[in-house]
C-alpha cells in the first residue's frame, strides 16, 4: 500500500513574516539588504504564493538595482510566474528600458514565454522598448498560443505606433 504524500511543514509566524520582508525588499529596490541576504544564502530564485520570483518583483515594479543585485546572485531571467510571465515580459509591460536591457544582458530569451515580451510591448504602444527587443533578434511574425502575432495584438489594443512599427520590421533570414 502507498503512502501518501507528506505537506510541506506549516512555516511559523517568525519565517513568514521574514519571507514578506524579502519580497518587499525586491519589489522596493532594496538592493543592499537583498545583497547581503544572498551573501548569507537566501537563494536567489525564490518565489512566492503566485509564483513570482524576487526577479519578477524587482523587474516588474522598475527596481534595476535590485534586479542587477539578483541577476548577480543568480537570479534566473527565465523564471516564468504561475501566469507563465517571465521578467522580461513584466519589463516590457512596465516600459522599464534599462531593466529589459539588464534581463537582455544576463540571458533572458527575447522570444521567451506563450505571450512574448514584444507582443506585450506592441500592445500597450511601448515604441522604445519594441526596438530593443527587436534589435535583440525578437521575431515580430512569432504567434501566441491563440495564433495572434505582435502586430495584431497592437491592433487589437488600439495602439497607435506599433503595429505600423512591427509592419516595418526586418524579418529573421530576410
Amino acid at each position: 500500500m502507498d503512502t501518501p504524500p507528506k505537506s510541506p511543514p506549516a512555516l511559523d509566524d517568525a519565517t513568514l513574516a521574514f519571507a514578506g520582508r524579502v519580497f518587499q525588499h525586491a519589489r522596493m529596490g532594496h538592493a543592499e539588504e537583498l545583497a547581503e541576504l544572498f551573501g548569507q544564502g537566501l537563494p536567489a530564485n525564490l518565489r512566492n504564493d503566485k509564483g513570482d520570483s524576487l526577479l519578477m518583483l524587482a523587474a516588474y515594479n522598475g527596481q534595476p538595482d535590485a534586479t542587477r543585485v539578483i541577476l548577480e546572485a543568480g537570479g534566473d531571467p527565465e523564471l516564468a510566474n504561475d501566469r507563465g510571465q517571465t521578467p522580461l515580459v513584466g519589463a516590457a509591460f512596465k516600459g522599464e528600458i534599462e531593466i529589459a536591457r539588464l534581463l537582455l544582458a544576463h540571458g533572458a530569451a527575447v522570444d521567451g514565454g506563450g505571450r512574448t515580451a514584444l507582443m506585450t510591448a506592441a500592445m500597450f504602444n511601448r515604441v522604445e522598448m519594441v526596438d530593443l527587443l527587436l534589435a535583440h533578434g525578437a521575431d515580430p511574425d512569432r504567434r501566441d498560443p491563440g495564433g495572434q502575432t505582435a502586430a495584431e495584438m497592437a491592433q487589437a489594443m488600439g495602439a497607435a505606433d506599433t503595429p505600423a512599427q512591427l509592419a516595418r520590421a526586418p524579418r529573421p533570414g530576410a
